[in-house]
Parts: C-alpha cells; sequence; structure tokens
C-alpha cells in the first residue's frame, strides 16, 4: 500500500490526496508539521533529502517527491493523463506553469499569511510582487478557461488538478477571485468531479 507524507494545508499534498482518492487507491496517511520542522528531521530526509512534502512511498524504501512528478505517475494509464501526445505535453505545460509561475506566487502568500505569526522584513517587501505575479497566473488561466472548459482535451486531467490545488484557496493569500468568472466556473466543475475531496479533507477521517 502507498504511503503519503503530507501537511494536511498543503496544495500539493492535497494535489496527490485527491488524485489518490478518485483513483479509489487506499493509502497510508502521515501527517507532518512543516511549520514545527517535521520535515527536517533525520529520518525524515533520508527519506527525502529535499525535506519537502510531499513523498510518496511506493514501495518499501522507494520514494517519489515533487507534487507534480507524483500526478504524473499515478496517472499514467489512467483517464486522468491523455495518451495522445500532443495532449500530454499540454498537461506538463500547464504542470509546468504551476510550479513555475502560479504556485512560488499564490501559494507562497496564502502561507505567510495564514501559517506564519507575522512577516518578517523581507515577507513585507515580496508580499506585493508576489501578489502581482499571481494575479498575472491567473490572467493567463482566465483566458484559457473562457474558452475551454479545462485545461487539456476539453476535460478533467491531472492538469486542473495540478492548478485547482492552489488556486481555489487564493482568496486566502488575499486574491480576489471575483474578477474571474472562467476560473471559478472552473472550480465549480472541478469540485463537481466524482471523488472528489476538500483540502481539509483525509479519506477515513472525515
Amino acid at each position: 500500500m502507498y504511503r503519503l507524507y503530507d501537511y494536511l494545508p498543503s496544495g500539493n499534498g492535497y494535489k496527490v490526496r485527491l488524485l489518490l482518492t478518485q483513483l479509489q487507491i487506499p493509502f497510508d496517511y502521515v501527517e507532518l508539521d512543516i511549520v514545527e520542522g517535521e520535515t527536517r528531521t533525520a529520518d525524515y530526509l533520508t527519506k527525502n533529502p529535499n525535506g519537502k512534502i510531499p513523498l510518496l512511498e511506493v514501495a518499501p524504501n522507494q520514494y517519489l517527491a515533487e507534487s507534480n512528478a507524483i500526478l504524473m505517475y499515478l496517472s499514467e494509464g489512467t483517464d486522468y493523463l491523455p495518451s495522445d501526445r500532443w495532449a500530454r505535453s499540454q498537461v506538463l505545460q500547464w504542470m509546468f506553469f504551476e510550479q513555475y509561475s502560479h504556485e512560488p506566487n499564490i501559494a507562497t502568500p496564502r502561507f505567510w499569511l495564514n501559517h506564519l505569526p507575522s512577516l518578517n522584513d523581507y515577507q513585507k517587501i515580496a508580499l506585493p510582487y508576489k501578489q502581482e505575479q499571481g494575479y498575472a497566473a491567473l490572467d493567463v488561466m482566465e483566458v484559457h478557461l473562457g474558452h475551454h472548459p479545462f485545461l487539456v482535451a476539453e476535460r478533467y486531467t491531472v492538469a486542473d488538478i495540478a492548478l485547482f490545488a492552489y488556486t481555489h484557496v487564493a482568496p486566502e493569500g488575499n486574491f480576489d477571485l471575483s474578477r474571474y468568472p472562467a476560473i471559478r466556473r472552473w472550480i465549480e466543475q472541478v469540485q463537481q468531479q466524482a471523488g472528489h475531496i476538500s483540502i481539509t479533507q483525509v479519506p477515513g477521517k472525515g
């Protein structure tokens, strides 16, 4: 059985939890508090030297890190990853966009504003810039979703899972989604997919 090391508020961990649930794959769940340094212990660093979550143990002593790499691994051969070469490349395109342009600028303000007691001097200066770049990423999504029901191949794929994770909680980073009707419509459609769970939900634990 898979074992997922995760931090419940994390959008990156949520991606994996959501796909595992939608694929109806059972897994053991191990929560680690990143704020308390639980991913920096000597034991955990032997599993993931980068000291981050999520981390999926796919077999004894065989670990896979990086949320989007885990999504690709789990979705291989399923309806969540297109078999067509062009569509698969578009999935990767959106997943690279998520990690380079979207997640650093939307997830970071959310973490700073919700999980830190206060902002340091750097964070106070960087926050407006992060939010500006986050809105730029949302603008890109809005244009595309204004013409397509989902991100790739007109259907729900792991590209949607990758970008939904932090987009739907963007208001927690003080992003205003009211200006993005296509994104809000897409969020509702993702939430209507079979097996959907919320970011605060662990299967079997309510």
